[in-house]
């Protein structure tokens, strides 16, 4: 089997200021350990310079925007180009997330775009995917991400396939008081894969990527990285202290 990369990416989400932005960057620095895991820290458009020129000499540390528009520039009021990220130093951009999805009405035809728009500018599209509570309870979520991921995904060649990583979010055990075991999440992620080998075949499905998103502490960590078909984790509120992000790197 191809060696997948094994990727812990932060999402601060709409958190940290300035200064507290650049505080947590270099807490994070100090604690890491030697680690083959690529570890991305995933900012607020207003941290992307600061936490570029941090980060800048250590190599398994990169850099990630949350979001990006589809357009490459225009009269788009608040938004900001892939051009844009990519000359502030940004390597990574998650697309797709559940916030998104909710929130701001994203749906996977735009979504695709995006990643169009991020591979485009040499960059590394991170597309989440994911079902609510009540799709998982009528037994669809198979179904669901199958369409999730069709829609986003399979308009790429095979080579650019291979720049995209994969994030599973089970929106249902998300602040919701129900947890989703590591059986569930090798189930899901596995099956996110077949649907990669059905298209393109197996050494291609073998090579992606594909991280846990939910809800990954300290705690959890360790189970459901050792998980086959779990290579790591798109981390929420564990990313904003630095020692519990760290000790989930070290989870691997």
């Amino acid at each position: 089997m191809t060696k997948r990369k094994q990727i812990v990416a932060g999402n601060w989400k709409m958190n940290m200021d300035y200064e507290q932005g650049r505080d947590l960057t270099k807490a994070v620095i100090d604690g890491l350990q030697p680690s083959d895991a690529l570890v991305i820290l995933g900012t607020p458009f207003i941290h992307l310079r600061n936490v570029a020129s941090i980060i800048k000499d250590i190599s398994n540390l990169k850099l990630a925007a949350q979001n990006c528009h589809q357009e490459e520039s225009g009269a788009y009021t608040g938004e900001v180009s892939a051009s844009m990220l990519k000359s502030c130093g940004v390597e990574y951009v998650i697309l797709g997330h559940s916030e998104r999805r909710e929130y701001f009405g994203e749906k996977d035809e735009l979504i695709a775009k995006k990643i169009d728009a991020v591979l485009g500018q040499g960059m590394e599209p991170i597309y989440c995917c994911g079902e609510k509570l009540d799709v998982r309870e009528s037994g669809k979520q198979n179904e669901l991400v199958a369409e999730q991921v069709k829609t986003a995904l399979f308009h790429l060649s095979a080579e650019d396939l291979q720049k995209v990583v994969i994030a599973y979010e089970p929106v249902w055990a998300i602040g919701t008081g129900k947890t989703a075991s590591p059986a569930q999440a090798q189930e899901m992620h596995a099956h996110i894969r077949s649907l990669i080998r059905d298209q393109y075949g197996p050494e291609i499905a073998d090579s992606i990527t594909i991280l846990y998103g939910g809800s990954v502490k300290p705690g959890n960590a360790k189970e459901l990285f050792a998980n086959p078909d779990v290579d790591g984790g798109l981390i929420g509120g564990a990313s904003l202290k630095a020692a519990d992000f760290n000790a989930i790197v070290d989870s691997f």
